[in-house]
């Protein structure tokens, strides 16, 4: 396989190259046959809408083209985002966000035929090695029984890479912790982890506190 590289995007980058990224959105969840145009244009809004908000940071993996990405901005202040968490959530938890000190990896995929080789591992590494934050969270699709079928390595399949079972083995493997459940109504519009399709779905919440 030819060699990766990746690249750090800032906001107006990755609006210039919103059409490539939307192209490996599309790749990587494969929805419905023929429901191309409309994942790609849900995805496009959901970006458009992403880019805009305060810490947004992006880092891509090109090889003869673009085949990985991953993204994320600060938790806004409001406390929308915890609004239909499922659960008491801490006070720790609720005042980093308020003092905006969360960031949400809010987007990772990887094309098929470039995964399981580290790239979706590297991606997170990157985007998350310069973080100035006291605490990371991403919003997996449920995995009802809890077990994972992934490969174990850091890069199984990944929001827009797979099975939800293989995204909590990924996690797992890189240190963060399932935190709990995320209802369906949360303001930030997240897609990660469902790809394309109905939204009204629980999410599963995973956190991490950066490494210093």
């Amino acid at each position: 396989m030819a060699e990766v590289y990746l690249r750090r995007l800032s906001r107006w980058q990755a609006e210039q190259q919103r059409d490539a990224v939307a192209d490996v959105y599309v790749s990587a969840y494969r929805g419905a046959a023929g429901a191309e145009y409309r994942d790609r244009r849900g995805f496009l809004h959901r970006l458009e809408q992403h880019v805009q908000h305060t810490g947004f940071d992006m880092m891509v993996a090109d090889t003869a083209g673009t085949v990985g990405c991953a993204y994320g901005f600060r938790v806004p202040r409001t406390g929308e985002f915890w609004s239909d968490f499922q659960g008491e959530l801490p006070t720790d938890i609720e005042e980093l966000t308020a003092s905006g000190r969360t960031f949400v990896l809010a987007e990772l995929m990887v094309v098929p035929a470039h995964r399981r080789h580290g790239i979706a591992t590297r991606l997170v590494e990157r985007l998350l090695s310069r973080l100035d934050a006291d605490l990371v969270v991403a919003a997996t699709e449920r995995h009802s029984d809890g077990h994972s079928d992934g490969d174990g390595d850091g890069d199984g399949p990944v929001g827009g890479a797979g099975t939800p079972g293989a995204a909590a083995e990924a996690f797992r493997a890189w240190g963060w912790s399932r935190f709990g459940l995320l209802g369906p109504h949360t303001a930030l519009d997240l897609s990660y982890g469902a790809g394309p399709g109905p939204d009204s779905v629980a999410r599963e919440v995973w956190i991490r506190r950066p490494l210093r």
